[in-house]
This record gives C-alpha cells, sequence and structure tokens, in this order.
C-alpha cells in the first residue's frame, strides 16, 4: 500500500469491551444468596474493520445502543480498543514514538453531541480556544489571540464573541465553538459525534453547511456519526450501518439509499419520512435492540428480522463484497 493510498484512519477486527466489577451491595447480596457476584462486561463493538481514505466522508449509522458513539472515541483515542489495531496513516496507534503519538492526537479531533457539556463553562471563549496552543506550544503567546480571532471568523462568529462564556451564546454558537476548538490544533481528521442532534432544524442545516464547507477548505476527513439518515445522506461519501457493535452493511452513499441490502438497513430506511410516501403504512421494526451485555448468538439482528432462518439464530454472517464497493453481512444473500 502506497502513501497515496493509505487511508488516514483503518481499523482491524477491533473490540471494545467494558468490563465492571461487582460493588459492595452486588456482593452482599450474592453473599447472602450463596451466588457469588459476577462481573458484568458490555460488548460495545465487536470486531469492526473499515478504512477512511484521505477527503472522504464516511457516515455512521444505528440506533442509540448500537456502538456507534464507542467506536467513534476509539477512534480519536478516548477509549483504547481492547481487541485489534487502529492505524493512523499506515502505523498502528500502540505502537508509535511519543513524537508520532502526539501527531495523531492532535490530528484526529472530536466534535461532541452535546455542546453545553463539552465546553468548560468557567472559561470565556478565548481561553476555551486558545488551551491548546499554550498546552502544546503551537504558537507564541503574542500570536493566539490572533489565532483565535480568524477560529472564530472561519466558524461565522464575530470576534466580540470571545469574551463570552458559553452560556452566553446559542446552542447553534457553541457548536461552532466545539469546531472551531477542534479545528484550532490543525487536524486533519474529525470524529463528528452526533453534531447536529441537539440543534433546531433550521440551525442544523447551517452547521452541515459549515462542515461541507470546512470539509472543502482544509481537505479534511471525517467520521460522521448520527441517527439521521437525511443529514448522512447529504454530506457523506460513504454510509456504514451499524447493528450491537457490528457493522452490517457499508457502501457508497447512492447504493446505500438506492440498493440497500441489508433488513436491517431496509427497515432503517423505510422509517425516514417522506412527504411523496405519506399514504404508506408506517411499520417500526420490531422489538428493542438487545442488551450489548448478552448479544444473541449467531446474527444480532436476527431476533428482530422478519426474514430471519435457522441458521440465522447459529452462525455469524460475515461481511462479503455483493457489489462494487458494497459490502454486507446476511445469510439471506447467499
Amino acid at each position: 500500500m502506497t502513501a497515496m493510498t493509505t487511508p488516514v484512519i483503518e481499523l482491524r477486527d477491533v473490540h471494545k469491551r467494558f468490563v465492571s466489577s461487582p460493588d459492595l451491595l452486588q456482593k452482599i447480596v450474592g453473599a447472602v444468596a450463596r451466588q457469588p457476584a459476577q462481573t458484568r462486561t458490555v460488548h460495545a463493538v465487536n470486531g469492526v474493520n473499515l478504512q477512511i481514505a484521505k477527503g472522504e466522508v464516511l457516515g455512521l449509522v444505528g440506533e442509540s445502543g448500537c456502538g456507534k458513539s464507542t467506536l467513534g472515541r476509539v477512534v480519536a483515542g478516548l477509549h483504547p480498543a481492547t481487541e485489534g489495531q487502529l492505524l493512523y496513516k499506515g502505523q498502528e496507534v500502540r505502537s508509535l514514538n511519543s513524537q508520532d503519538k502526539l501527531a495523531y492526537t492532535l490530528g484526529v479531533q472530536m466534535v461532541f453531541q452535546d455542546p453545553q457539556a463539552s465546553l468548560n463553562p468557567r472559561q470565556k471563549l478565548h481561553q476555551i480556544l486558545g488551551e491548546a496552543l499554550h498546552v502544546h506550544k503551537l504558537a507564541p503567546a503574542a500570536e493566539v489571540p490572533g489565532r483565535v480571532d480568524a477560529a472564530l471568523a472561519e466558524v461565522g462568529l464575530a470576534s466580540e464573541y470571545r469574551a463570552r462564556l458559553p452560556h452566553q451564546i446559542s446552542g447553534g454558537q457553541r457548536q461552532r465553538i466545539g469546531i472551531a476548538r477542534a479545528l484550532m490544533v490543525t487536524p486533519d481528521f474529525l470524529v463528528c459525534d452526533e453534531p447536529v442532534a441537539a440543534l433546531d432544524v433550521s440551525i442544523q442545516a447551517q452547521v452541515i453547511n459549515l462542515f461541507m464547507d470546512l470539509r472543502a477548505q482544509r481537505g479534511l476527513t471525517y467520521l460522521f456519526i448520527s441517527h439521521d439518515l437525511g443529514v448522512v445522506r447529504h454530506i457523506s461519501d460513504k454510509v456504514a450501518i451499524m447493528y450491537l457493535g457490528k457493522i452490517v452493511e457499508m457502501a457508497p452513499t447512492a447504493e446505500i439509499f438506492g440498493q440497500a441490502q441489508h433488513p436491517y438497513t431496509q427497515a432503517l430506511l423505510a422509517e425516514v419520512p417522506d412527504v411523496g410516501r405519506r399514504k404508506r403504512v408506517f411499520t417500526p421494526i420490531k422489538g428493542e435492540i438487545p442488551s450489548p451485555l448478552s448479544p444473541p448468538p449467531g446474527c444480532t439482528f436476527h431476533p428482530r428480522c422478519p426474514h430471519a432462518m435457522e441458521r440465522c439464530k447459529q452462525e455469524v454472517p460475515q461481511l462479503r463484497e455483493t457489489a462494487a464497493g458494497h459490502v454486507t453481512a446476511c445469510h439471506l444473500l447467499d
């Protein structure tokens, strides 16, 4: 693989599990019942493989609790992978030296869902934006105010906002500050975790357009996490559908919306509001997403799948290419 084709981010069979030991009360109850309390393991991400090329936007879609935000945090380095490999520009992150690790830490930034919770309420906006420059010594102190004003202008805010606190601006403006903060260290990859979910619809459009403008101006690469297929369709080059910790389908955006193959993807698309189908009979996906504490055997979607057969209950389907650039994990395609 040459430098020209090396993905910015690559995941190879990545797993993330959270293990919690029993607390004192659980131990006491277990002792009384003569049944020792067990550790609990949440299987948040289960064997994910994907590549994101330079300049590409990969939309990651799934229901709440499917593990997409956890996967984003693994990519951003906020959670270490339990198993598997995370590669940044062809190098495994765990094997990087200190200088290359800093380049990865600064090169991959995250924009969080709730801007109110992700900004320090006691810091003024110029302190929030300039903090990384001071900590990592990325600019002389005399240059920081100018860099802060330039960042504000880039996300559509006037320099007069620099002295305000987060609670003194609107939700959409706070999200712009979150984006500006990520851009202060000149990253080449952004993990966008539901960045417009907490915003009004009119503001959502403005922020999505901002992301698209920044991509064109800076050559940014995105992992764009969302449950809103309409937003993902507008901004993404490729779409990956995630269910209970696994990628079940991935393809170019037009393929996903035009020729979805996995029953879960088809069900998600059927639920998208469409004024052209006002008389359709709305049929939601039956049941609830199973607990990641105890994923079902075989295909994890089989308890809710209307086409499930006996094989689906026993054998885990593997992602395989069903068309050029289109991979799906479903026994029905056999």
